[in-house]
């Protein structure tokens, strides 16, 4: 039987565990087996540059912060190597990452998700590795709106390129006068 400090540091990973699950948007179980060291350490670099927490855990404290947490469908894919990757603001970071690794290491294999304290199917966490980083759809969304504030300062600057609004409406008549005249030649 452990000792008494060994139960204590297993409750106190547990529960920060536990904690961390809660707290976090998103999160991605994956095993890492047959990854090398260099290799590891570029994927853990990637992460922390965009906010994600990854850890290797053993899968019986990680299936124990899932039953505190709520995401007890974690549970069945917690066997074999486990690293567990959340994130408390980015939704897409760490699916986004994680399936782009995966896809150029053949051992390395997204397991299960979570988003939003609801355990999601792989086609989900696919879907959301896909997503473009939040600066470029926030960069979208600011070009759609700017597109018809844009538009309409180009037309106004091509009525004062013109000489003012009395000056295209002159034009546009002299322009309209000629295409009346043509039929009634004929």
């Amino acid at each position: 039987m452990p000792s008494q400090s060994v139960l204590e540091q297993k409750k106190a990973i547990v529960a920060e565990l536990s904690e961390r699950l809660k707290n976090s948007v998103t999160g991605v179980v994956v095993s890492y087996q047959g990854i090398n060291t260099e290799d590891d350490t570029k994927l853990r670099k990637e992460l922390r540059e965009n906010n994600v927490k990854y850890t290797v855990v053993k899968n019986t404290l990680l299936s124990r912060a899932c039953e505190e947490a709520g995401l007890d469908e974690l549970k069945p894919v917690l066997e074999g190597t486990t690293a567990l990757a959340t994130s408390d603001s980015e939704y897409a970071a760490a699916a986004r990452i994680l399936c782009g690794y995966a896809k150029d290491h053949d051992n390395f294999k997204v397991k299960s998700g979570y988003l939003d304290g609801a355990v999601v199917d792989m086609d989900t966490i696919v879907s959301l590795s896909k997503l473009p980083t939040r600066d470029v759809l926030l960069a979208n969304v600011l070009g759609a709106f700017q597109a018809p504030i844009a538009a309409f300062a180009r037309v106004m600057q091509a009525v004062v390129d013109e000489g003012g609004f009395d000056a295209c409406l002159e034009k546009k008549a002299a322009e309209a006068a000629p295409a009346e005249e043509a039929p009634a030649a004929e």
